[in-house]
């Protein structure tokens, strides 16, 4: 092989191997950020392992909420009318968090069963329903409001 086709086969070789790195590192720094959405009837049927990140979305339960007296700390329960999961947050809820209202909670399913919130998200006004809580609602054959298993 001649000199300089040697040189240029070694530059490619060192821009192809560059770029894969980048990539690689890329794909797993976005992989670690990645939460994934899940439904509470998907957490009941045990689709989520203890410690994996995701978001959980429904609607919050009537009559669910319980406030800690000493430190902010508020547990309620979120459903899709088939199932539901019971979330423990630590800090602050939204102006717009209450009961009968669709919520996304961002966290990890704790080895008992508790989902542990690290942020909640509620609706901004009354026509706005996340995408993934109204379609987790219409797979489920339950729509706020209506009651629960009939269908529109």
């Amino acid at each position: 092989m001649k000199p300089h086709r040697r040189k240029k086969l070694g530059i490619i070789i060192f821009i192809a191997v560059g770029l894969s790195t980048a990539i690689g590192l890329s794909l797993y720094a976005l992989s670690n950020n990645i939460d994934l959405f899940f439904t509470p009837t998907q957490v009941a049927a045990g689709e989520v392992t203890p410690g994996q990140r995701i978001r959980v979305g429904g609607m919050v339960k009537e009559g669910s909420v319980e406030h800690s007296q000493e430190i902010l700390e508020v547990s309620f329960v979120t459903t899709d009318y088939n199932h539901d999961v019971l979330i423990k947050y630590a800090g602050i809820l939204p102006d717009l968090f209450r009961e009968g209202q669709g919520i996304v909670a961002e966290g990890a399913m704790s080895a008992d069963g508790t989902f542990v919130a690290s942020r909640v998200l509620a609706k901004h006004d009354e026509n706005y329903m996340s995408v993934e809580v109204k379609a987790a609602l219409d797979a489920a054959g339950n729509t706020p409001g209506m009651p629960q298993g009939v269908l529109q």
